[in-house]
């Protein structure tokens, strides 16, 4: 049987794991390293998708739990799948759905509970306090909807049956994320009980025809721990996934080590994908470490705060000496914002609650990330990238 996806190698580095690539999926080919946009509801806050293919991603990340919720999958199958629903013709990727059950909500009895901030301070948010509770069985977990307090079950042929309905080109199985403030005793646990899911998840897939044009990403878990990460690589790797994800928890601090420790377990020959990475020193380090895309909602969620990437690090367009400044938001960048508006302008919108502002930023700062993992990529193919980092890095952090 033909694999739905393919990975080609075109240059490796020789001081580090780094190395660039080309994932070849249905839907087209995605130039690695690369970050993925996150569309998280089959949309990119505040962005067309004509804007999108303006900035011209590799690839569109949606989630799984908040498509299964609203519109359902089935509204996605009917439609013929995530990139005819949203009108996008490159590439797509979904998660599990794992992160969201576990992380939006609080397990009973002993199982792991924790809360997580997906943006600051709205409605969402603030029903996320006070409803959405997550139990986790070897089964799977049982979960109530954020959005009417419904109650749901997700097992791992679940999570693959709703992937499969939403129809991207590479698909996540269903792990337990966990805190980096968990003792090793649950790490082991968790880690033993994606291990079973991700067995599961395999299974599952390969008996369904979605298998010849979706491509399944096994799941790294393991903490912090170095032991756990490694038995975690060997044993995920040993299943017939068609590539791979790694996922928290770790210290940011620990990112290189810890994935360091992953992929020189991992085949070389299958991609790996770093989950939820998207500061930009964070992406040189995960370069580094042998990863081939990232995803993150940092640049939309920031945007919508004001706050904005630029080559000499990030700036506050809300603060007020902004308001009489008549610059780009930021110099010699060629997105369709820096080229059109001024800082000023956009201060404006922000202190006027003008719902552009959230456009005309979340353009920028999209354009941002996705061409400086593509400008590292062009480095490593020219062997100009230790001078491009040291570049980066010097002007980023001043």
């Amino acid at each position: 049987m033909k694999n739905p996806i393919t990975f080609e190698i075109l240059k490796e580095s020789t001081d580090s794991l780094a190395r660039v690539g080309v994932i070849h999926t249905p839907h087209g080919d995605i130039q690695t390293p690369s970050f993925a946009v996150v569309g998280t509801k089959a949309t990119v806050k505040a962005l067309t998708s004509k804007q999108l293919n303006d900035i011209n991603p590799e690839v569109l990340l949606a989630n799984t739990y908040h498509l299964y919720l609203k519109p359902g999958s089935e509204i996605l199958k009917m439609a013929g799948g995530l990139n005819k629903f949203a009108n996008w013709s490159k590439p797509t990727m979904t998660d599990s759905g794992g992160f969201q059950v576990f992380s939006l909500g609080k397990a009973f009895g002993k199982n792991i509970s924790k809360f997580t901030d997906e943006g600051g301070e709205n409605e969402e948010n603030k029903r996320m306090e006070k409803a959405p509770f997550a139990t986790i069985g070897e089964d799977g977990v049982a979960f109530r909807s954020h959005i009417d307090g419904s109650d749901h079950f997700l097992t791992p042929e679940k999570s693959i049956e709703i992937q499969h309905n939403i129809g991207a080109d590479i698909i996540i199985a269903f792990d337990e994320p966990t805190s980096p403030n968990d003792p090793i005793e649950y790490q082991k646990e968790a880690l033993e009980r994606t291990h079973r899911w991700a067995k599961r998840c395999v299974e599952y897939h390969k008996s369904k025809p979605n298998s010849e044009f979706q491509g399944l990403y096994g799941v790294v878990q393991g903490g912090k721990f170095p032991d756990l990460r490694k038995e975690s690589a060997e044993y995920i790797s040993s299943l017939d996934f068609d590539g791979f994800a790694i996922g928290g928890s770790y210290n940011k601090n620990d990112i290189g080590a810890v994935v360091n420790i992953v992929n020189n377990i991992l085949p070389k020959d299958k991609p790996r994908h770093l989950l939820g990475i998207g500061e930009p020193l964070d992406l040189f380090d995960g370069v580094e470490a042998g990863c081939d895309t990232f995803d993150c909602v940092m640049p939309t969620r920031n945007a919508r705060n004001g706050s904005i990437l630029t080559k000499n690090g990030k700036i506050n367009i809300t603060n007020t000496k902004y308001r009489e400044d008549f610059g780009p938001l930021e110099e010699d960048c060629e997105c369709e914002t820096c080229t059109t508006y001024t800082r000023a302008y956009i201060a404006h919108l922000f202190h006027s609650d003008e719902l552009l502002s959230n456009t005309l930023t979340s353009i920028h700062n999209v354009h941002f990330l996705v061409n400086l993992v593509r400008n590292i990529r062009n480095s490593i193919l020219e062997g100009s990238y230790d001078s491009f980092k040291k570049s980066f890095i010097s002007e980023y952090s001043k």
